[in-house]
């Protein structure tokens, strides 16, 4: 099994890159998990509390869960993997069933902060943004997917998504294999980066 986690800003194109990579692999080769899946719980805090959520910092991910996931489709062997709902801040009592594949993709924006997690990734991708085009996406997003006005968008990322991303997010694309500029619309890098997948596949 090879195991790729994909790294990079919120709003920087990650998904798209995810997307462009599978349309270039054999359809059954890969198995996505999506980071924001091992959100911590939160459904216990009330309204106020949970927009006080920092969803930008390492230490929301359950990434004890994550890695032993990892481990446990390495063996072979099929795992739960939780639903996270950014409305309610909570994990739904239904999960989803991951089976084991040749190519394992872990998504998300503090896939690289986390040590134990970049040893368990046999290649490690950061996807670069422009700032301001990662802002635009994130409002688009939070409004239309997430609920939010656009005065909270704007409230969250000033307290939360930019200084987290200078802190944590930024500083991991030193321990990146690949980092691809210019989001998901650099089709030449994702071209380059699914081809290493297929001749790491051949080996």
């Amino acid at each position: 099994m090879l195991t790729i986690g994909i790294a990079g800003g919120s709003g920087c194109g990650k998904s798209t890159v995810v997307r462009e990579i599978i349309r270039r692999l054999p359809g059954d080769a890969v198995t996505i998990i999506p980071q924001d899946a091992y959100y911590k719980d939160h459904g216990h805090l009330s309204a106020e509390e949970r927009k006080r959520i920092n969803f930008d910092h390492p230490s929301s991910i359950e990434f004890s869960l994550l890695a032993h996931h990892l481990d446990l489709l390495r063996k072979g062997l099929s795992v739960e993997m939780p639903v996270y709902s950014y409305i309610t801040c909570a994990r739904s009592m239904e999960t989803i069933t991951i089976h084991p594949s040749k190519v394992v993709i872990v998504e998300g924006i503090l896939v690289l902060t986390n040590p134990v997690m970049r040893k368990k990734l046999d290649i490690k991708v950061y996807v670069d943004a422009d700032p301001d085009d990662r802002l635009i996406r994130i409002i688009r997003r939070d409004i239309e997917e997430r609920g939010r006005s656009y005065r909270d968008v704007l409230a969250h990322y000033e307290k939360y998504v930019k200084p987290m991303h200078l802190l944590f997010i930024e500083p991991s694309k030193r321990y990146a294999d690949i980092i691809v500029p210019q989001g998901g619309a650099n089709h030449i890098a994702t071209d380059i980066l699914a081809s290493r997948i297929r001749m790491k596949l051949a080996e």
